[in-house]
């Protein structure tokens, strides 16, 4: 039994059952990994994998349990791999972030410049995607870290570690009557067509459930995954924005309005997660910190330990 055996057999049942997706993440050719995985099931003596013809369409019963273990094997060999990269690479190596783009573009800059400049050979990649496509990134070991709002506490495989609330503003033209409303209520709000965020993001479920509980029907006539893509269209004069109030930058974006709407909503509450059993290495710690200075080495192991 070999690791590359247990790989292809991880890689086809995380690819939709794709050979061809599972050599491309292997660099391996098809015929490769289909020998791989016959090799492995003729020294278990049992099928991982249904076939019709040369395709697979299904994991067989035992093939569940092998996939599982096979998955653990895995990660405890990732692991075995950072403690020695720790203690005999301990400055560089690679640190995966995924994350949404509100995250991204307005959260992470500052954390990101000052990681680099303290850690300049550890190669840092930021992956972009909605809250549960980050979330299956972590789970299935393309990722070390999901930073998002929503989605996170959904998945029992993550170690979940509270970062900071957040709140929201509406954004408008510079001339936008809103402006001048006070006191600024929900009523009013739901009076504008409104530009929000699509409803797997950024604490959408928040904004419903404040005008449903207000007994309110909100006009929104234009959903995005990306703040940016909601000021332009607001500036546009498509309607009035809701976003997060961090994305909301007064000498940058010098042709909109805010107001700031954190008292009519609930806040919601970014988290980083990774992966429960996951050993994390020192740069990975100094990482989350940075990020949220509350996430000190003795919190996150402490959090790790009881999930």
């Amino acid at each position: 039994m070999r690791i590359q055996q247990l790989r292809c057999v991880h890689e086809v049942a995380t690819n939709g059952l794709s050979v061809t997706a599972a050599a491309a993440t292997l660099h391996a050719t098809q015929p490769g990994v289909s020998a791989q995985i016959r090799l492995l099931e003729d020294e278990l003596g049992l099928l991982i994998f249904e076939r019709r013809g040369k395709r697979i369409v299904a994991v067989t019963e035992p093939g569940r349990a092998v996939v599982q273990l096979a998955a653990q094997i895995l990660h405890g060999a990732e692991n075995l791999k950072r403690v020695s990269d720790d203690f005999t690479q301990e400055q560089s190596g690679v640190l995966r972030i995924a994350t949404t783009h509100t995250q991204a573009r307005y959260a992470l800059p500052r954390v990101v410049l000052e990681f680099k400049q303290r850690f300049p050979d550890v190669q840092l990649s930021i992956h972009q995607g909605s809250p549960t496509q980050i979330c299956e990134m972590v789970v299935n070991g393309d990722a070390d870290f999901a930073i998002a709002t929503e989605a996170i506490g959904d998945y029992r495989e993550l170690v979940m570690l509270p970062c900071y609330r957040w709140n929201r503003c509406v954004v408008t033209p510079p001339d936008h009557p809103l402006l001048l409303v006070e006191p600024l209520t929900l009523d009013t709000i739901a009076s504008y067509p409104i530009v929000t965020y699509d409803f797997a993001f950024s604490g959408r479920s928040v904004i419903n459930k404040a005008f449903s509980r207000a007994g309110l029907e909100p006009n929104v006539v234009l959903t995005a995954i990306d703040s940016d893509v909601i000021k332009t269209y607001v500036e546009l004069g498509l309607g009035i924005g809701l976003l997060a109030k961090m994305a909301f930058d007064p000498e940058r974006d010098t042709h909109l309005r805010a107001r700031d709407a954190s008292h009519l909503f609930e806040d919601s509450v970014t988290r980083i997660g990774f992966r429960k059993g996951a050993y994390l290495r020192k740069f990975m710690f100094v990482f989350l910190e940075l990020f949220s200075p509350q996430l000190t080495v003795r919190t996150v192991r402490a959090a790790a330990e009881s999930a």
